[in-house]
């Protein structure tokens, strides 16, 4: 038991090492290579080197820190719905909350161009609103994660069919918003990221606090509901919150895949089952993970760069074919 913990403790020294030297790198490196003392000059010293300061804090810092939130939520988001599925494929785009969160976007540009605040909030009702859907479906029939999943597919494509409506009928949004349907963080200022930045914050925090439920969810539901668990009551809860998650990501990154399918398998292959060790290692590995694939997206072909969400989904599509083979589906997690 000491030594599972002794090593549970060097990973996670690990995931701290990683995020911090992925902080630094993506400051770091780019168009314009800055060195690692005029990084923390930049916050230290502003005034040592005008230019690089500027690079440094007005451009690649709020840049970072969005990755890293997107990582975090996204992969927390797909540590919850995982676990609320017990299904190895689950994530926030295979059940379809991240269309839900880029058609209500689509919706606000098409509705109310110019009005850039307005995108956080219809995001959020984007996800709500697959979230509900998904659940009236599966009410309807039963709410077995099959079922729930099923229902997921359903509304995913639903969705996608609104999404292209909305390019097919609006030209000018077709023109600029292939970005954000592939994934983006470039532009990306301190403000668009703040609001969403505090959900992310909040919902990470109450996923934490509700790890056991998700733990207790993972037994099954017959065993679930024996412990006393309403079982349909906390799973609702759950996949609220990883909507919040979802949504917020969206509102300022686009639809970003993958990254909520593959961070928790990572997580859970070194952690294992115990969401109240998978949650808080996913918002490390998470957020290190876009941060990585984002600074890949600038230096692979500078000066030009590529949407983050490309580089995403290079390493996604073969990871997404392995868990197929592997996991035979996506079966039980814990079966």
């Amino acid at each position: 038991m000491k030594e599972k913990a002794d090593k549970k403790i060097l990973y996670i020294t690990a995931l701290l090492i990683i995020l911090a030297v992925s902080f630094v790198v993506s400051l770091s490196f780019g168009s314009v290579k800055v060195s690692v003392g005029d990084v923390i000059g930049a916050f230290v010293s502003p005034s040592t080197s005008p230019v690089s300061t500027t690079i440094i804090r007005d451009v690649r810092f709020p840049r970072v820190l969005a990755g890293f939130l997107a990582g975090a939520g996204l992969s927390v988001a797909g540590v919850i719905l995982q676990g609320v599925m017990n299904n190895a494929l689950a994530s926030p785009n295979t059940i379809g909350v991240g269309s839900g969160a880029g058609f209500f976007v689509m919706l606000s540009l098409a509705l109310f161009p110019g009005k850039v605040w307005l995108q956080p909030v219809f995001a959020f009702a984007g996800a709500l609103f697959a979230t509900l859907s998904i659940f009236a479906l599966a009410y309807f029939a039963d709410t077995s994660r099959i079922t729930i999943i099923l229902a997921g597919i359903t509304v995913s494509s639903f969705l996608s069919a609104g999404i292209n409506l909305i390019k097919t009928l609006d030209t000018d949004i077709a023109l600029n918003i292939n970005s954000f349907l592939i994934g983006s963080l470039s532009g990306v200022s301190l403000k668009d990221i703040t609001i969403p930045g505090i959900f992310i914050a909040a919902a990470a925090i109450i996923a934490i606090f509700l790890a056991g439920a998700l733990n207790i969810l993972g037994l099954g539901d017959d065993v679930a509901a024996s412990l006393g668990m309403r079982v349909s009551s906390v799973r609702f809860l759950l996949m609220i919150v990883s909507s919040i998650l979802a949504g917020s990501v969206v509102s300022f990154a686009g639809v970003l895949g993958f990254v909520g399918l593959i961070v928790p398998h990572i997580c859970r292959r070194i952690f294992g089952n115990d969401a109240k060790i998978l949650i808080p290692c996913s918002i490390l590995l998470g957020g290190s993970f876009v941060m990585i694939c984002d600074l890949l997206s600038r230096v692979l072909f500078s000066p030009y760069e590529l949407p983050t969400g490309i580089i995403m989904s290079f390493i996604g599509g073969p990871f997404f074919m392995y868990l197929l083979i592997i996991k035979k589906g996506g079966r039980r997690l814990n079966a």
